[in-house]
């Protein structure tokens, strides 16, 4: 018979998740798609605390401040660009955005505190990483996670190596370690960042492959699991994408969830998590309360 896909072979994780573990899920959009599914079936999850991070950079920098608890302060404030007229951070996702620095601190705060009491005692992490590039703010020399919008010449773009971007998956580790101890899933976000065209994404996927494999060949609290490879190469087809043609359709985030419950998921628990599935969608569905025909 014809084969018209490549299947990915996943062999078993080593590190597990249950629906009872306290899981953070923090990352690029990919992590958003997984950890909503996660959050929807009534996992118990913590999804981006400060909004979609990209680089490894700026999440090893979140979890930092997760570990720390350290408050935003008033100095860490900056006004969007173009037109905006909102106040945000360079730690945060535009969707964190208010009118005052008051506003953005009273809710960028509330959510840092509980993020950071459940980063304290949960014990899974997962994430995905986005893309080795990076911006850096030229007045202070930080990474930012977000140029909120902001004059260009203000920002210096490079791009991660693998050396660096290892000592950045360290540094998480070693975080964590100092918390109570914590067990990592990476994942390289398959969504593709075409602004540099397909070379420099390639180049920019190849190095946060190699930095993970690095990383997981030498540490036993950490696992790959191989969503960027099952969209590639599995699942190498348009219809199986969104339509701008970069980011994966809902179907395809629907079988990448199949695939990552096989993997990571005890076997003692898979019923249990289909059981919360067929609960949701029961949950979604809407009846047809229309008037009936006399």
């Amino acid at each position: 018979m014809l084969k018209l896909q490549t299947p990915v072979e996943i062999p078993e994780g080593k590190i597990k998740i249950s629906p009872d573990d306290g899981i953070l899920v923090i990352g690029s959009c990919f992590a958003d798609n997984v950890g909503q599914k996660m959050k929807d079936l009534g996992f118990d999850v913590c999804v981006n605390p400060f909004g979609t991070l990209y680089n490894p950079a700026s999440i090893a920098d979140a979890v930092g401040r997760l570990a720390s608890g350290r408050a935003f302060a008033e100095e860490e404030c900056r006004m969007m660009g173009s037109g905006a007229d909102m106040v945000c951070s360079f730690s945060h996702h535009t969707s964190f955005a208010r009118k005052t620095a008051g506003e953005f601190l009273a809710d960028a705060n509330a959510a840092l505190a509980e993020a950071s009491d459940f980063y304290r005692r949960c014990s899974k992490v997962i994430i995905t990483l986005g893309t080795s590039w990076c911006f850096r703010h030229i007045a202070d020399g930080r990474v930012v996670s977000n140029c909120l919008k902001r004059d260009a010449r203000e920002f210096e773009r490079f791009r991660l190596g693998v050396g660096e971007t290892v000592s950045l998956l360290w540094e998480i580790i070693r975080t964590g370690e100092n918390c109570g101890g914590k067990e990592y899933i990476f994942t390289v976000s398959p969504i593709r960042h075409f602004r540099d065209g397909a070379h420099g994404n390639q180049l920019s996927k190849s190095t946060l492959l190699l930095a993970v494999d690095e990383v997981c060949g030498k540490n036993g609290c950490c696992d790959y699991f191989p969503a960027y490879e099952i969209v590639m190469d599995e699942l190498r087809d348009y219809r199986f994408y969104a339509e701008d043609m970069l980011h994966p359709s809902s179907q395809t985030v629907g079988y990448i969830w199949e695939r990552f419950c096989d993997a990571v998921v005890p076997a003692g628990d898979r019923q249990r998590v289909a059981d919360m599935e067929k609960k949701f969608r029961q949950s979604r569905h809407r009846p047809n309360l229309g008037v009936k025909n006399t």
